[in-house]
């Protein structure tokens, strides 16, 4: 099971071409933001916020503040993708969309979790004890965490099951919550 960023945190995941660009009643989420200008043929450069690249497949509509834009073509470039979209055929085009961010509305994937969905939840261990209130998702770089209402972190990879908005149980080690208050 993996989370997804919505874009109160800056990352979302959500679809390719298959994605509607905001015809949905789906929240959009930021999946990344337009760059500098790549060469004179209307390419830009673009950071992924998402861990999804199929967002950038050629078709793919993204929503922006100018509009929907529509990719053409998109490669890995470095740490980034060079994309171009359709219409935008030169670098003065393309500098107009530099720093956009891109949005689009979530993949449906029964097996990730969105963390709009585990804010507000309730934690329960699995002894059945309430351990509180899901306050944030904590980016870390050994893997994401749930903050809680009363400041306790428990390691995401601890969550067993959820129910969007109301539930989350947890089976963490002994003594976890102990060392964290």
């Amino acid at each position: 099971m993996s989370t997804s960023r919505s874009s109160s945190s800056t990352r979302g995941r959500a679809g390719g071409p298959s994605a509607s660009s905001g015809a949905s009643s789906a929240p959009l989420l930021e999946i990344g933001r337009v760059g500098r200008p790549h060469g004179t043929g209307g390419e830009v450069t673009v950071t992924l916020v998402s861990n999804r690249p199929e967002r950038l497949e050629p078709g793919s509509e993204l929503q922006t503040d100018l509009g929907i834009l529509q990719v053409s073509a998109a490669r890995p470039h470095n740490k980034r993708h060079l994309v171009a979209f359709v219409g935008i055929d030169d670098r003065s085009k393309a500098e107009a969309l530099r720093g956009l961010v891109l949005r689009a509305a979530p993949i449906v994937d029964p097996d990730e979790l969105w963390v709009h969905e585990l804010i507000g939840a309730r934690v329960v261990d699995q002894a059945g004890t309430d351990r509180g209130v899901v306050a944030s998702v904590l980016a870390n770089p050994a893997g994401d965490l749930l903050e809680l209402t009363d400041g306790a972190l428990v390691p995401l990879r601890f969550l067993v099951r959820s129910v969007p908005g109301k539930l989350v149980e947890v089976e963490v080690p002994d003594g976890l919550f102990e060392t964290a208050t």
